[in-house]
């Protein structure tokens, strides 16, 4: 697969806009944008950092807008969208392929037989991106002109002039500014370094305000679709074939970090790949499987405590996610031991141990790393799986008696019960929830309104309650511990389990034991059902299921009959009264759609093992996963989006990386070419 785009794509704004770019820096700091260059969402940006890591994520470089000067002509190579419905100027005309050199964007500008190369990095650990321009073909010298758009925000927001607000920007040599858009900003260091001693760069400081640049996602999105950016100031070089001058933003005044080039992000990037291969044992994978490797990396950041600075943590998705507990453990299987990077996958299940409180695991971490929030019934019951999956790569016995108290804490708490009423009934299956609050992986809620509150006996989640009585189970034999209260246990839960089954329909029951009786609602809740417990899909672990295997047969052919689509699982039938095919509008519309028909790339992963696991049939299994190959070259280029519509084409919404979407897919391929 050519993750590479000509002009047909390139000069056709509708989809050269459509199509994102992500660059991260492994502390939460990211930059993004549009292969166009033009603006849609206020999470577009340079630089945008990481100022208490990896959360107060803040928009500090919007933009450089360019103009080449050659032979007699100028060509613009920015593209801006206004608020009056005008483009201008309309530099993706000039754009003569773009493609991804690793997970680092690059574009050729051609102009006459003149051609220029950008390309966008960031250093890793620090709040730092480098925009560099390489001169690689022409017949007579260039001149390159820049505007350096700025702001300073948090990254959820948006910035509107007020004339009250007075920038400061100071040089600190001719190529070096110190930039305060507001008087209480932290500083941004934008420096030139040319790589040809002849080159005579200065920066001339501005101070004007741009307005009014028009944010087309966020219109669709019932959001702000307007905002401002500072002009700190313009500059211009001249350039001789074969010359390149680097632009560095950063949060430090360093002069180390204008020194960091990209060859250090390449070798990392080789290095992931031969690490995929040797873990896997792996000869060869296709092209679209490598660049999920790489993406993988970008999810996973640092996440400093104060008894352990090395902490470790996954993003849950690009652009407006911080750090779930929930996406964190369904997404480590995928983003590290798959790639076997299992000192990783380590260290966040030891960072997530320090955050367990009366026996649960937090839901987020907020944006501004307030104490964590714990209303989730399922991100603890992940933990077992994640855990499980680790020790299966590593036989990693010292961590498994390590973390054993601790679980076993955990198990205690959910029989005698914990937060937001969850706890285990007298048949061995986990209750959960009450009014008001959202606690399944079905979480929207808009205001007071719960979408979908699911509050009873929600069919996954004791999927995954027996799952992690099951892990006990093996843990303590591992450790040569009794066995017997977790077996015990697990029996009545299993045994307990056939109160999910609705035998008019022939399917699970979503939610039984609830306030309005059991919920027949067709959802995809079920597969875990069958995809758990997941110690591969063998004969042993199609017994361990807690359905029968007719009944495992009929769940698999029924959601891949009603709920499966090209990128995933719907997550609510069409033919239910409350389905919603297409996502979009202000936020109570799209959070109402949410969970209600919406597809979810992360669901595919055990639709393919519970597919495995009753037809035993690893080349048909792949077939599913097929077209998300297809989808690396739509949205953000090279990942994997949250969502997407429930209807045909199935267009992908949400956030334009997520972290267990590419986990998911990474781990099902490993899944079916490991057996």
């Amino acid at each position: 697969m050519n993750f590479k785009f000509g002009r047909e794509i390139c000069n056709n704004l509708q989809m050269v806009e459509s199509r994102e770019w992500l660059v991260t820096n492994g502390i939460g700091g990211f930059a993004s944008g549009t292969i166009a260059g033009v603006l849609t969402r206020h999470y577009h940006g340079l630089l945008i950092g990481a100022l208490n890591p990896p959360v107060a994520r803040t928009l500090l470089l919007t933009k450089l807008e360019e103009i080449v000067h050659y032979n007699g002509q100028f060509y613009d190579l920015a593209t801006n969208r206004w608020a009056d419905g005008t483009v201008a100027p309309e530099g993706y005309l000039n754009i003569e392929s773009f493609h991804l050199d690793g997970t680092t964007p690059v574009w050729n500008f051609a102009f006459a037989d003149g051609l220029l190369e950008k390309r966008i990095w960031m250093h890793q650990g620090e709040n730092t991106t480098y925009i560099r321009y390489s001169y690689q073909r022409g017949s007579q010298p260039l001149t390159l002109s820049l505007k350096a758009l700025v702001n300073y925000r948090d990254y959820h927001g948006g910035t509107h002039f007020d004339s009250k607000s007075i920038g400061k920007i100071e040089p600190i040599s001719d190529v070096d500014l110190e930039i305060k858009p507001f008087p209480d900003a932290a500083s941004l260091y934008l420096s030139a370094i040319s790589e040809n001693s002849t080159h005579n760069f200065s920066w001339l400081i501005n101070n004007t305000w741009y307005q009014n640049f028009a944010l087309a996602v966020e219109n669709y999105r019932g959001l702000d679709d307007t905002e401002d950016h500072l002009l700190a100031a313009t500059g211009n070089v001249s350039l001789q074939p074969g010359d390149s001058i680097t632009f560095v933003a950063s949060t430090q005044k360093d002069e180390e970090t204008k020194r960091h080039g990209d060859k250090e992000k390449e070798e990392k990037g080789r290095k992931l790949i031969d690490l995929f291969y040797s873990q896997n044992k792996l000869q060869a994978a296709p092209e679209w499987i490598e660049q999920l490797v790489l993406a993988a990396d970008q999810f996973i950041v640092d996440r400093p405590l104060t008894n352990n600075p090395e902490g470790k943590t996954i993003i849950a998705g690009y652009p407006w996610f911080t750090d779930w507990g929930r996406d964190t453990m369904i997404s480590l299987p995928g983003l590290t031991i798959s790639t076997g990077r299992y000192d990783i996958a380590k260290t966040i299940l030891l960072t997530f141990a320090k955050y367990v409180d009366r026996g649960m695991l937090p839901n987020v971490f907020p944006d501004a790393g307030e104490t964590p929030e714990y209303n989730t019934v399922d991100a603890t019951l992940w933990y077992f799986e994640a855990i499980r999956t680790y020790y299966d790569a590593t036989e990693d016995r010292e961590f498994i008696a390590e973390l054993f108290p601790l679980l076993a804490e955990i198990i205690d708490w959910h029989i005698k019960g914990t937060r937001y009423n969850i706890k285990m009934d007298d048949d061995g299956l986990l209750y959960a929830g009450e009014p008001g609050v959202q606690l399944t992986w079905m979480d929207a809620k808009v205001g007071d309104w719960v979408v979908t509150p699911r509050i009873g006996k929600p069919v996954e989640v004791n999927a995954l309650w027996y799952n992690a009585l099951i892990c006990m189970d093996y843990f303590a034999s591992i450790l040569q511990k009794s066995e017997t209260r977790y077996q015990e246990i697990a029996s009545k839960t299993r045994s307990h389990f056939s109160k999910f089954w609705y035998e008019e329909g022939g399917y699970c029951y979503d939610v039984i034991d609830s306030p309005d009786g059991n919920d027949a609602s067709f959802r995809p809740n079920q597969i875990f059902a069958v995809s758990l417990p997941s110690r591969g899909y063998s004969v042993r672990a199609f017994r361990e299921t807690p359905l029968r295997p007719e009944q495992q047969k009929m769940v698999v052919d029924k959601v891949g009959q009603k709920l499966l689509t090209s990128y995933g699982l719907r997550s609510l039938s069409r033919d239910h009264p409350d389905y919603v095919g297409i996502y979009g509008g202000d936020q109570l519309k799209r959070d109402g759609s949410y969970h209600q028909g919406t597809t979810w790339g992360w669901l595919i992963g055990h639709f393919i093992q519970a597919h495995l696991k009753v037809y035993q049939n690893p080349e048909l299994a792949y077939t599913f996963l097929e077209p998300m190959a297809d989808h690396l070259q739509d949205g953000c280029i090279g990942s994997i989006s949250e969502i997407f519509d429930g209807d045909t084409p199935f267009s992908p919404r949400g956030c334009f990386a997520q972290a267990w979407s590419v986990a998911e897919v990474l781990r099902s391929w490993v899944m079916i070419h490991s057996n």
